[in-house]
């Protein structure tokens, strides 16, 4: 039987484990544990030193399993998986604790909170006595993409792929390119012209070999796993069949309804208009009233459902911007009207935007702070002698006073949410969403494009609200990662799935019921249920499901799992 070395590794992680727990005494606890060769503790084991001192003692003490107590395995479980190949050890010899997120950030108490990291790091320990060798599995890519969506980040997304010689399938469910950046005038802070941006993309896309654009067309699901995808879509009656390696969904946003904000009195007040309202008039250079007259005085309100509990807790992010845009574009338009921006905060960052607030703020715009958490401006109708058609009250903060602002027309800045369809196009592709209902990435921050679905990526404002640039950023970003899997040519597919033991398997079907991915699949003639290991993500729902047993998840066996519950519970050193 194999003699268990185990290294054991606890992270102070700068000051953010540090300062709640006693990684030193943590460390020198762990040492005295049964199996385990050398335990030490080093202020960032993530670190190209962390690392190397991984390496050097695995192949120094002859470590054959390692235990890292650091931060989420979600952020460096792959990073110290490398460091365990580089040193010639296979990558599923190690387990790691989490002793940031899981201890010391939701700890108040130094004692407590080193006892409770005391004990993650026992049940790992534990549970690496138990772990086996996994071999890798890859699969061939095919190296065509398909793109969901026809907007700035579809396009630039395609574009990127296509140039380098490979297939696009661009759908768009409108029956135009462009998106909401059609519909823009100029774009901030340069107050360039938006056509100017987006036209040639078209352009290039339209007539581009290696791409076949499907307007007018919608997905009703997508079947396969990264590398070998397809899908049926249907386009003016007709369809098609199409194989792909790789999805990048660009599906953009949706503007929020101000009608749901019954204090704006949108649609009852003929000149309260939207940005978009206002934007299509910058656009055919015409502003006026309703009536067909100029106004004389307009008043742009921000955070038209954002940054509310009631409506979007979120920042919409373009739109302080926008409306800054706006005055210009009116200034020039309307020289002698008077401008009012009606704000709660003014959020200008990205470059040259603070720059473009000062300039903006110069050019004889009223502005006036409305206290987000307090009661929303009003908008109601004038007296018929008042001199103006629309009165907007609200307690002004900076003059800490109740205030009316005389308006022709009130420009309503509304939010900007998640796509009606994010729901079916998520469910079709098989990606989560968040609260707000837009797509939910890997990571935050070390993964933004990728999804918990492999070879499917998201880009753009169907992620959250963003500007052109970083849209386009994104695009560009999962364009990469894709080119770099049709490089290669394989990738490597998840190895820790379910496998069936056939000799206990009954056939009740009841793993086929509950796999949220599709994977199992059923053998009538054996009588026993398949697993896809392609398709298998390893969630392990199967096996918690199977009334006999015969599913197990691979790296999460019945085993392994108890074994790490008995040294959490262990009282073993349990006093630090």
């Amino acid at each position: 039987m194999e003699e268990k070395r185990i290294g054991v590794y606890v992270c102070w992680c700068g000051t953010n484990i540090a300062k709640m727990v006693d990684v030193e005494a943590v460390a020198a606890k762990i040492a005295k544990l049964p199996n385990v060769v050398i335990a030490k503790d080093y202020k960032y084991m993530c670190s190209d030193p962390g690392q190397e001192m991984i390496v050097k003692d695995i192949k120094e003490h002859k470590l054959n399993r390692v235990v890292v107590s650091a931060c989420s395995p979600r952020i460096h479980e792959l990073t110290f998986r490398k460091a365990l190949e580089n040193a010639g050890l296979n990558q599923y010899m190690f387990e790691m604790a989490n002793i940031r997120e899981q201890v010391s950030w939701v700890h108040d108490n130094r004692e407590e909170a080193t006892i409770k990291a005391l004990d993650l790091v026992k049940g790992a320990v534990n549970r690496v006595n138990f772990h086996e060798a996994l071999d890798k599995r890859s699969v061939d890519i095919n190296p065509a993409t398909m793109v969901i969506g026809g907007g700035v980040t579809g396009l630039s997304a395609a574009l990127e792929l296509a140039d380098a010689g490979n297939k696009v399938y661009l759908v768009e469910k409108t029956g135009n390119l462009g998106g909401h950046v059609a519909n823009i005038d100029l774009t901030f802070p340069g107050l360039n012209s938006a056509a100017e941006v987006l036209e040639p993309l078209i352009y290039k896309v339209n007539n581009h070999p290696e791409v076949e654009v499907y307007l007018n067309t919608t997905i009703d699901e997508v079947f396969g796993y990264v590398g070998n995808f397809e899908s049926t879509i249907k386009s003016g009656g007709k369809e098609y069949e199409l194989k792909f390696g790789n999805i990048i969904v660009a599906t953009g946003l949706t503007p929020f309804d101000p009608g749901k904000i019954s204090s704006y009195n949108y649609e009852k007040l003929p000149d309260v208009i939207t940005s978009l309202e206002l934007e299509k008039m910058l656009k055919e250079g015409n502003v006026v009233k309703k009536d067909g007259s100029e106004p004389k005085k307009i008043a742009i309100i921000h955070c038209v459902g954002s940054r509310n509990a009631d409506y979007h807790e979120y920042c919409s992010r373009v739109c302080c911007l926008s409306a800054l845009k706006f005055s210009n574009q009116l200034r020039s338009a309307l020289p002698e009207t008077n401008l009012f921006q009606i704000y709660a905060d003014m959020r200008a960052f990205g470059k040259g935007c603070e720059e473009f607030y000062a300039s903006t703020s110069k050019k004889d715009v009223m502005f006036l702070m409305y206290d987000q958490q307090g009661d929303l401006p009003r908008i109601s109708k004038a007296e018929e002698d008042a001199g103006y058609e629309m009165g907007i009250e609200f307690y002004e903060k900076l003059s800490g006073e109740d205030i009316i602002v005389p308006a022709d027309m009130v420009v309503l800045m509304v939010a900007m949410e998640a796509h009606e369809e994010a729901k079916e196009v998520a469910h079709a592709v098989g990606i989560s969403l968040c609260g707000n209902e837009f797509y939910i990435e890997r990571h935050p921050k070390l993964d933004p494009v990728a999804t918990t679905t492999d070879g499917v990526y998201i880009a753009g404002t169907c992620q959250g609200p963003k500007d052109i640039p970083d849209s386009v950023s994104q695009a560009k970003a999962a364009a990469a990662r894709i080119l770099a899997s049709i490089a290669r040519g394989t990738v490597e597919v998840e190895v820790t799935t379910a496998v069936v033991n056939e000799d206990v398997c009954c056939g009740c079907q009841t793993c086929i019921k509950v796999c949220p991915y599709t994977a199992i699949s059923f053998d009538e003639e054996k009588n026993v249920s398949v697993v896809n290991e392609i398709l298998c993500k390893g969630c392990g729902t199967c096996g918690s499901a199977c009334p006999t047993g015969a599913i197990r998840a691979r790296h999460f066996t019945d085993e392994q799992i108890l074994s790490q519950i008995e040294g959490l519970f262990s009282k073993e050193m349990q006093e630090v």
